[in-house]
């Protein structure tokens, strides 16, 4: 993608970039002044601006933080996760699916390549990709999106009074019982198979 930016306006982009990497969010117009030394917000908005009208980011107007980068438009998909590794985090990312946002409910924050066989039953094959939403509650009988160490794995929680069970959907596999730490990383909302939404 070659914007034709000017040095000053690729070193805002690369403020915005490194802002979002590091704090997951978007900088604010003052962050931006404070960090070039602009007198005003006015100046920031100014250069968001024309990044805007050179297609580098989308401004979304009544937030502070409302700067989104062109090139992470669409939902994130995740292939193997690097053991130890975020979701999220870049190594593990194959690339970005671009899909409308009111296509799954709640709405999905990223896409999960799927690995293996275990959730057959549930129409979850080898291959799907997984819409997710990222959350860390789940309810009983929903499917998950769970770490167990290093691990990350897709299965039905069961919640009972004394103990958490990863249930599979194929009777091939074991269900897991968990007797470690467990973070639920997001709930599935939906399913994309060949190209089409489930």
């Amino acid at each position: 993608m070659d914007l034709k930016l000017t040095p000053r306006q690729q070193e805002i982009l690369d403020f915005i970039r490194n802002s979002l990497e590091v704090l997951g969010a978007p900088p604010t117009r003052a962050e931006i002044c404070n960090a070039f030394g602009f007198a005003s917000p006015n100046a920031a908005e100014d250069h968001l601006k024309v990044l805007a009208k050179k297609g580098a980011i989308v401004m979304e107007p009544g937030s502070a933080r409302g700067i989104r980068l062109v090139e992470q438009l669409g939902l994130p998909l995740i292939g193997s996760v690097a053991a130890g590794s975020p979701l999220l985090a870049v190594e593990n990312q194959l690339g970005r699916v671009q899909l409308g946002n009111q296509l799954f409910s709640p709405r999905a924050d990223y896409l999960l390549k799927v690995r293996g066989n275990s959730m057959t039953h549930a129409g979850i094959l080898d291959g799907d990709l997984l819409a997710v939403h990222k959350t860390n509650e789940a309810r009983n009988g929903q499917i998950v999106v769970a770490r167990l160490g290093d691990d990350v794995t897709v299965k039905r929680f069961k919640k009972t009074r004394n103990r958490i069970e990863l249930i599979a959907e194929n009777p091939d596999y074991e269900n897991i019982v968990v007797d470690g730490p467990l973070e639920i990383e997001g709930i599935a909302v939906g399913l994309i198979r060949n190209g089409d939404a489930l």
